[in-house]
């Protein structure tokens, strides 16, 4: 495990970032689009913290790993002392009652220790805060009519970050973007959509014509990088859309049955089967299942077209970091064990 230089003063000339949740999906494709930029990271994760199936912390070169209580400030500052940017990567598992508790405590840790360091806060934002009547397209300055617990809290969350960007001790931007894929397990396309692709099946949770937001995490992650490359352009709280991948489910299917024809997954019929989620099911297993009913409130946004108008990031930035769809599909399969990765990483930068 690479340890955290205790040496390395606020008078280094590299640029840092503080990441928290390094561990999570978007908090280690940060960490290593990061450090792949050139930046120094200070990757905080739990005390006692592993690496994938129980491993060591992975050694990445330009990271160090902190192993942290985040709500721990003092500690926090001590150890990451010259980070100029801190990334919002902590998440609570799924659930209404972990959201409801944990959300506004980890935003309030996020906060304190960006004040201390008087830094530049980045935190993912979901389309949540839209609500179940959102337009087709969504920008910055789409009114947000959150219509469920998950979306409200959200809006209270970029309200309460916005609220502590005036006192002039930190900044802050929110960087919009859809459904998160690629990088590890943990998202709709591993847990339900993807899972029996090697048996010639895939489930989709909603119509299969209706186009909504993709994120491929690396891309986004790289777009994390080039805003905070980019911050001094900002005012003091900013949000912005990240378009990623506009496609349907009809897409997912046409990249799904290239590469199960490939690797001998097709059913002999010659196409992939293809079920639908069981939303009803879901709802009523959400009576004792709490994962399950906050799922099935999110339902709208399989069913209602939309999509994120990224102008206004395009203007700070230039084009998103953008992997070819199809490309983007192999890699996130590749990530999952499902397909050998097929190029090195690297070609995609």
């Amino acid at each position: 495990m690479t340890h955290h230089p205790l040496h390395r003063t606020s008078t280094d000339s590299h640029s840092t970032v503080l990441v928290l949740g390094a561990r999570g999906r978007l908090g280690l494709a940060a960490t290593r689009a990061f450090a792949q930029a050139g930046w120094q990271v200070l990757a905080q994760v739990r005390p006692g913290a592993k690496g994938a199936l129980g491993a060591a912390l992975p050694a990445i070169p330009g990271v160090w790993w902190m192993p942290v209580a985040v709500n721990d400030t003092p500690a926090l500052a001590a150890q990451a002392q010259g980070a100029q940017v801190v990334v919002h990567a902590l998440n609570p598992v799924y659930t209404h009652k972990a959201w409801r508790e944990q959300a506004p405590a980890l935003m309030e840790a996020a906060i304190a220790i960006t004040r201390q360091l008087r830094a530049t806060l980045m935190l993912p934002g979901n389309v949540y805060n839209f609500g179940e009547g959102m337009p087709p397209v969504l920008g910055e300055d789409t009114p947000q009519a959150a219509t469920g617990f998950k979306g409200r809290l959200r809006v209270q969350l970029e309200q309460r970050l916005q609220a502590a960007t005036q006192a002039g001790d930190m900044r802050a931007v929110v960087l919009r973007a859809g459904d998160f894929f690629g990088s590890g397990t943990g998202t709709w396309l591993d847990q339900a959509i993807a899972k029996d692709l090697p048996r010639g099946r895939v489930t989709w949770p909603g119509p299969l014509d209706v186009a909504t937001p993709w994120a491929y995490l690396p891309d986004l992650a790289r777009t994390f990088v080039r805003v905070a490359q980019e911050r001094d352009r900002l005012a003091a709280f900013e949000c912005l859309h990240f378009a990623g991948h506009h496609v349907s489910g009809q897409q997912w299917l046409h990249s799904f049955s290239a590469i199960a024809a490939e690797q001998g997954w097709l059913p002999d019929a010659g196409a992939l089967r293809v079920g639908r989620l069981p939303w009803p099911v879901l709802r009523l297993l959400g009576v004792v299942a709490p994962t399950f009913a906050a799922l099935s409130a999110m339902r709208y946004l399989w069913t209602t077209p939309h999509a994120l108008d990224n102008t206004r990031l395009r203007a700070l930035i230039g084009d998103e970091p953008h992997t070819p769809f199809d490309q983007a599909v192999r890699h996130a399969l590749a990530d999952l064990g499902l397909l050998a990765a097929p190029t090195p990483r690297a070609a995609l930068a």
